[in-house]
């Protein structure tokens, strides 16, 4: 394994242990929950909204060490940013972990969130990975479940 599969796995394991934002969030204006049955995972997003700012974003539930992994990127990198900053590094995840390899998203800008990369080799993973993903587009439609299948 290459010092940089070390590092990434290094920070989902990290996330996995320690979740940044693990919490239900009482006030919040979007929320919705995912669900991924093959791995039984289950994840609630909320979001607070400050006009088109994500001035709050957490998440609560269970799952799998990549499930949580992924929701705690997801909500470091999303808290503080507008909704087209947040469309941006949506699109970029998902070309992260089920784009082509030549289309793959530009690893500098995404930061921790690179560290997902690993998952696109496992495409029972790649659910778990993008569950919270899926949540929260859910809550900011308004839809209040989702599930991957």
């Amino acid at each position: 394994m290459s010092e940089l599969d070390d590092l990434y796995q290094e920070i989902i394991l990290d996330h996995n242990r320690r979740p940044r934002n693990f919490r239900k969030l009482e006030d919040a204006t979007h929320q919705a929950e995912g669900h991924n049955p093959l791995c039984g995972d289950e994840i609630t997003v909320f979001v607070k909204l400050d006009g088109d700012q994500i001035s709050e974003i957490a998440f609560d539930g269970q799952g799998c060490a990549i499930s949580k992994a992924s929701a705690s990127l997801m909500t470091a990198r999303l808290k503080g940013r507008r909704l087209e900053e947040m469309r941006n590094v949506v699109s970029d995840v998902r070309e992260l972990l089920t784009g082509s390899e030549e289309g793959a998203a530009n690893l500098e800008t995404l930061g921790d969130l690179a560290a997902l990369q690993g998952v696109r080799k496992y495409a029972v993973r790649v659910k778990c990975a993008t569950l919270a993903w899926h949540a929260l587009e859910a809550a900011l439609a308004g839809e209040h479940e989702t599930t991957t299948e």
